[in-house]
Parts: C-alpha cells; structure tokens; sequence
C-alpha cells in the first residue's frame, strides 16, 4: 500500500508539472528536472512492470524535497 501510495503521488506530480509546462512554461522552465520529473510519471503509468521501487523510494527521501522547495518559492510569484 506504501508503495502505491508513493508512486500515486509522484504521477499527481509529473501530471501537474506537465500541465505546468503547457500553460505556464516560464514558470515550468524554472523548475529543475521538469521533464525528467514528467517522464518518470509516464514510466510509473504506463511500465508499471519495470518500476525500479529502489529508485522510487530514493527519490522520494532525497530529490522530492528539493522539488517541494522550488515549487513553494514559485507560488507566491504567482499569486497562489
């Protein structure tokens, strides 16, 4: 459950960033990895078979909170 947990926030992630890019890419472009973090979305959604859950989980504990700083630098920027 753990496991899928994780993984389902991190496709709420890569779509949000992905929509990001398209209506924002000024915003988007500022963010760093944006489409590693999109692509690692769509191997979670459509290679489920080949998720590498070490990879997930290393991400989790230590890029997700970088990300989480520049995404929270960029929202009063905007107004949201």
């Amino acid at each position: 459950m753990l496991r899928s947990a994780v993984e389902r926030q991190f496709e709420i992630i890569g779509e949000a960033l992905n929509q990001l890019s398209k209506f924002d890419p000024e915003t988007a472009a500022r963010i760093p990895d944006l489409p590693r973090v999109v692509a690692f979305r769509k191997i979670l959604i459509h290679g489920y078979a080949t998720v590498d859950d070490i990879l997930v989980w290393q991400l989790a504990t230590d890029r997700l909170s970088e990300l989480e700083r520049v995404v929270r630098m960029l929202l009063p920027e905007n107004g949201d």
